[in-house]
């Protein structure tokens, strides 16, 4: 299908718009702290959306849409374990993290941050932590790509290496560029415009069906079990569904908001807006999936992911239907935007400062980093050349192995002080390593999703390691001891 000149139009001036936040960063960006981490001087409003529109991604306009689709509201437990994950991680770990990281020697990187917290001298937190994060996130952004290419092939009629490159022009432009700054102004726009467009398509269903009780006896009467929220769903399948939420402890990029908030005062106000969003971002989705269910009741539509697109086709004029096509893209770039800039951080910070040129200047670290950018666009791009390829498959890991691996890590560093460094390599192996093999097994207790054991045993892991060094080094005791009381 072609797309409306008008929905081109509309679309093209929203890129256009992001080029333009781009070119704004960029007159901002004077070093590497600037470049990696916006200097410190995200506001609360930015900080908390930039960091949700980053972390849902195209999950909330397709993915959680399209299961309600298809199976009902059994499937918004998800959501309710996300909304408690991301609200502690907001009251435990951002208020922390901003002040320990500025502390421990103005870490600007997590990889930064745990050799300076724990005083590593052998690097190897630093090196084996920044392999981790640029291995899983180039995954990643490559298979934002390849769904970005294929929802606009099935959506618009475009050739699927066409859309892959725009799209990916884009994003690489306004990230080379701006930086930090440019990846979270435009989240924060994005975050904006997926918000509107979840608000908007539910009311205007809800009118068009004939109200509330219109839309539920449609679903009743295809089928019952899609109106209740506990049909068919187990103790495991619960638990797992709820045990996403674990996931934001140890999200490079959702970290990377809370270290570079202007000020640990602002992060009370930056909970307040982040959970704001994302509670009605959630609602929203959860009832476009299931208001999908009543308004396509005599013509279903065969892939459930496309329901929240099929609704903007059949109820908006083409202008109004470019903006809200503008948000679901909106949606996949604010997360490949995020994972761009942090792999490219560990490559500029991690590696090349650290190993190569300690004694780098402001100047060239910048441009290290719009080549890292380059670099770790390219090498994306090309994995996302062949949608077959199998990409999709491979970052399956990639939330639970984050979480289990991180999560636990980052907590214990910010609140125990007896955490050694060999406690630390000890949580962040066996929390990557037990998702990777729990992932492989089945039947019983290995039905649960993997992050559940990988945080317990990345836990268990880092306290009896410590435990058996006898505490932590004296630097790393000075340095947990200052930033607590700072």
């Amino acid at each position: 299908m072609d797309m409306p000149i008008p929905t081109l139009m509309t679309f093209a001036a929203y890129l256009v718009l992001m080029l333009v936040v781009g070119i704004a960063a960029y007159r901002m960006t004077s070093d590497l702290s600037d470049y990696v981490l916006g200097g410190r001087r995200l506001g609360p409003g930015v900080a908390a959306l930039s960091a949700g529109a980053s972390d849902m991604s195209g999950w909330l306009l397709l993915g959680l849409p399209g299961a309600v689709y298809a199976a009902g509201l059994g499937e918004l437990w998800i959501g309710v374990g996300l909304v408690a994950g991301a609200f502690l991680n907001w009251v435990f770990v951002a208020g922390r993290l901003r002040r320990f990281t500025e502390r421990a020697k103005d870490s600007l990187t997590i990889p930064d941050f745990l050799e300076n917290r724990f005083g590593d001298t052998s690097r190897l937190l630093r090196v084996i932590s920044a392999v981790v994060i640029l291995v899983f996130f180039t995954l990643y952004i490559s298979a934002g790509l390849v769904g970005g290419g294929l929802l606009f092939q099935s959506s618009f009629g475009m050739e699927y290496q066409t859309a892959l490159i725009v799209g990916a022009v884009v994003i690489i432009s306004y990230t080379f560029l701006g930086g930090f700054l440019a990846v979270s102004w435009t989240d924060f726009v994005q975050g904006i415009l997926m918000f509107l467009t979840l608000l908007v398509v539910p009311m205007f269903v809800v009118v068009l069906v004939g109200g509330w009780g219109d839309v539920q006896a449609e679903v009743r009467a295809i089928d019952r079990s899609y109106t209740t929220v506990l049909q068919g769903m187990t103790f495991l399948g619960m638990i797992s569904l709820l045990a996403w939420g674990l996931g934001y402890f140890g999200q490079p990029h959702i970290l990377a908001r809370f270290m570079a908030i202007r000020s640990e005062r602002d992060v009370p106000m930056a909970t307040l807006i982040g959970m704001s969003w994302m509670i009605l971002a959630l609602i929203g989705a959860v009832a476009t999936g299931y208001l999908g269910i009543a308004y396509f009741a005599d013509a279903p539509i065969e892939d459930s992911e496309t329901v929240l697109i099929e609704l903007i086709r059949a109820l908006f004029n083409p202008w109004v239907a470019g903006v809200l096509m503008a948000a679901i893209l909106a949606a996949i770039m604010s997360t490949i935007d995020s994972q761009l800039i942090v792999s490219a951080s560990a490559l500029t910070n991690d590696f090349y400062k650290g190993f190569i040129r300690p004694g780098a200047s402001d100047a060239e670290m910048v441009w290290i980093s719009r080549a890292a950018v380059i670099a770790v666009s390219v090498v994306a791009l090309l994995l996302a050349l062949n949608p077959e390829a199998g990409v999709l498959d491979l970052v399956a890991y990639a939330w639970g192995g984050f979480g289990a691996a991180f999560g636990p890590l980052i907590i214990l560093s910010l609140y125990w002080s007896r955490m050694t460094r060999n406690g630390a390599l000890a949580g962040m192996v066996v929390g990557a390593v037990t998702v990777l093999v729990w992932n492989r097994l089945s039947g019983g207790l290995f039905d649960v999703y993997e992050i559940l054991p990988g945080f317990i045993f990345a836990t268990i892991a880092i306290v009896v390691v410590s435990l058996i060094d006898g505490g932590p080094s004296e630097e790393a005791s000075r340095q947990f001891e200052g930033s607590r009381r700072a």
